[in-house]
């Protein structure tokens, strides 16, 4: 046997023009690879694949290039499909097979910086970080944002101090802070009048510590105290743990301690309009609940007022149309002391290095997110990052000690860290709340397999649920999402026709009172179901769907289709623009305006799209909107956020990488009362649940190490 010839510069980039053309990598990655080859005139063949492929990493969610398993197993890194697999395996038979050799190309290169190796740093392209045993490769961007968030979130849960104790250290000073704080958490706690839920009696508090699995405990009671204590909390759980619920006790014990809590600046966001407009819905529900419950000791309405509307992201931080500028940052920070951030997994990397940068230095921040959802759509996976403790708790003696003072609550000593070491300072700011209050039935049965892992537990329940709430059917044709789509199913009635028999109701000559009222009842009816997708384009991906939807709809003269705008047309916004004040993810519908609306004229004559903030609405022109696509059908990814009545998850026929166990958690806890399944093969659920989302990140590394390090 021959054997395989070095490869060289000119033949690799050829090599990796070619895997673009055949769609394994990105033109972009190619076209890197080659820009890296004219700034080195050294370049090695090794230095031009690692810039490609660290190029073709970020386009898949991850923020760097793990080097360790890459030149072992570049066929299980990649997970490109088969035919592709014998071309990576002659291009990496002319590469050097020890990982020092990569390390050595690599830092040899101009193009390349490697932090702590003594050489300038002079802003190249590539930066070489991690590890001796386990290196990672970056585009110098993420590396940036990396550095910066690993930065922030060591400043924030440093020193962790008390709100009514400003600058305090948790591990020096005296509990009485800490205990000052009791009588407002039992108050805030304390079980509402007719509501059968037993509070913890002190005996049974003393005693949690000895329930391993931590049901004794009250986490969400904890994550308030713990969120006291510092700058930065991050509070997860799955849904119905009440991640809202808490946060607003939180807020209302920040105000209740404060010094001045009529000067209280609190900020509500959220990556999506959906998103946000449901956290405020819920805080504003909370708190208006607690106003009551306390008599008035609280002017709680005074704060929800202060508060305003809950925002996107992108519209709090000021996003600054075609760029990636904002107009809050470092420079010009947020005018907040409060910050709460719903639904954190879907904030990626350079959205969470942006957010934390514009935070004022004194100011709180706490994430809210269920850790197990899907990742961003972007590079990164931030929530996941930071809550890598979070199921295990890890808490210090001293956080014990000060959980023990603010709330009477022994923490059991599963969640205390073992061994002697020093606990994480970030697992002291990090709470996991662990009892789902809404997900006790079926869905939340489903979601609980799944999340474990356990295929045949999961199967069971999709097949043999009797309530209505589970229903699965594999070996379908698209043709069943659409009878779905029209009808609905037995058990699971709610379907699209509802809101356009809605729509076909519309009130003659309707004052605006009667017209919007009308439009948000199409709206909520709209909302009740969804079709939720784990690809994009072909028959069984969201664009396909969309005009298979359109056009059943159609056919059961449901729907009047004439042109790219017709009423009853459901959009979601794919791009930001602040000046119409909608943004990515937004989903709203196409519907007739007022009367003297109509009289205006426009693209479509009498057509607004209105989007449903809560109870109230806003609508734009279809004339103006030019970043929308139909929303019949979406992806798992754009439904994060949301939720739905009856929740219809798609499975294609081909699995690979992107059907894993986190897209069927995320588009299964989409569903409130019912969940349809369907799979275009046997076994795909098994398939997905086997299958794990894995972002490389080296955020972790960071946290541990420190930026510098």
């Amino acid at each position: 046997m021959l054997e395989p010839e070095p490869a060289t510069v000119a033949n690799t980039l050829a090599t990796l023009r070619q895997w673009s053309d055949a769609g394994w990598l990105r033109q972009l990655d190619s076209a890197l690879a080659a820009f890296v080859a004219e700034l080195d005139p050294q370049a090695t063949p090794a230095l031009l694949v690692a810039t490609a492929l660290v190029a073709h990493m970020e386009g898949r969610g991850h923020t760097c290039l793990p080097l360790a398993p890459l030149v072992a197993r570049p066929g299980a890194v990649l997970a490109w499909p088969a035919e592709a697999q014998d071309a990576l395996a002659q291009l990496w038979a002319g590469l050097p097979v020890p990982l020092a050799d990569w390390q050595a190309a690599l830092q040899a290169s101009g193009v390349v910086h490697v932090p702590g190796g003594g050489g300038l740093d002079a802003g190249q392209p590539l930066v070489l970080s991690g590890t001796l045993a386990a290196p990672l490769l970056y585009l110098r961007r993420y590396w940036g944002y990396e550095c910066a968030v690993a930065q922030q979130v060591l400043e924030r849960t440093a020193s962790p101090a008390l709100a009514a104790e400003p600058g305090a250290n948790m591990d020096t000073c005296s509990h009485a802070g800490a205990d000052s704080l009791r009588p407002w958490l039992e108050r805030l706690f304390a079980p509402a009048e007719g509501v059968p839920v037993p509070a913890l009696s002190e005996s049974s508090k003393a005693s949690a510590s000895e329930e391993p699995d931590g049901s004794a405990t009250d986490w969400q009671q904890l994550a308030c105290a713990i969120a006291m204590r510092g700058r930065l909390s991050v509070i997860t759980g799955g849904p119905g743990t009440g991640k809202t619920y808490t946060a607003a006790r939180l807020l209302a014990l920040l105000f209740a301690v404060d010094a001045e809590p009529e000067r209280l600046r609190v900020a509500l966001a959220a990556p999506t309009g959906k998103a946000a407009a449901r956290l405020k819905q819920a805080i504003d529900a909370a708190l208006g609940g607690l106003h009551q419950r306390l008599g008035g000791a609280l002017d709680l309405p005074a704060l929800t007022q202060r508060m305003g509307a809950a925002r996107t992201l992108h519209a709090l931080l000021g996003a600054r149309p075609d760029t990636r500028q904002f107009r809050h940052h470092a420079g010009n920070p947020l005018d907040v002391d409060v910050l709460i951030v719903d639904e954190a997994s879907m904030v990626h990397l350079e959205m969470m290095a942006a957010l934390l940068a514009a935070l004022p230095p004194t100011a709180r921040l706490v994430l809210l997110g269920d850790k197990d959802q899907l990742a961003s759509v972007e590079a990164g996976a931030v929530l996941g990052d930071l809550c890598r403790d979070a199921q295990a708790g890890r808490y210090s003696t001293q956080t014990a000690q000060y959980a023990l003072t603010a709330t009477g609550q022994a923490l059991p000593a599963a969640f205390l860290e073992q061994g002697g070491g020093a606990a994480p300072a970030l697992a002291q700011h990090t709470v996991m709340l662990r009892r789902s209050r809404r997900f006790g039935g079926p869905i939340g049965q489903l979601a609980r397999a799944v999340n474990a892992g356990d295929a045949a537990t999961a199967h069971q329940l999709l097949a043999h649920d009797a309530s209505g709430a589970l229903f699965s059917q594999e070996g379908a044709s698209p043709a069943a999402v659409l009878e779905l789509a029209v009808h609905g199913r037995a058990g699971a009635p709610a379907s699209y026709r509802a809101y356009l028999e809605l729509l076909a109701q519309r009130p003659s000559a309707p004052d605006a009172d009667q017209h919007s009222a009308w439009v948000l009842r199409v709206l909520t009816a709209f909302e009740r179901f969804r079709v939720l997708c784990a690809v994009r384009e072909g028959e069984w991906g969201a664009g396909g769907l969309n005009r298979a939807v359109q056009g059943a709809l159609e056919r059961a003269g449901l729907l009047q289709a004439r042109g790219e705008w017709y009423a009853g047309r459901p959009v979601m916004v794919t791009r930001n623009d602040p000046a119409l004040g909608v943004f990515n993810g937004d989903v709203g519908l196409a519907l007739p305006a007022p009367p003297a609306a109509a009289a205006s004229g426009s693209a479509a004559p009498g057509l607004r799209v209105y989007f449903a903030d809560g109870a109230q609405l806003r609508s734009v022109g279809v004339g103006r909107l030019a970043h929308v696509e139909t929303a019949f059908a979406m992806t798992v990814h754009k439904s994060q956020g949301s939720e739905f009545e009856h929740t219809v998850l798609v499975l294609p026929p081909q699995a690979g990488a992107v059907l894993t166990r986190e897209l069927l958690y995320t588009g299964i806890t989409r569903a409130r009362q019912a969940f349809t399944l369907v799979a275009a093969q046997p076994g795909l659920l098994a398939t997905a649940v086997q299958q794990r989302t894995q972002r490389a990140s080296g955020l972790q590394g960071l946290l541990e190490r420190g930026p510098g390090a």
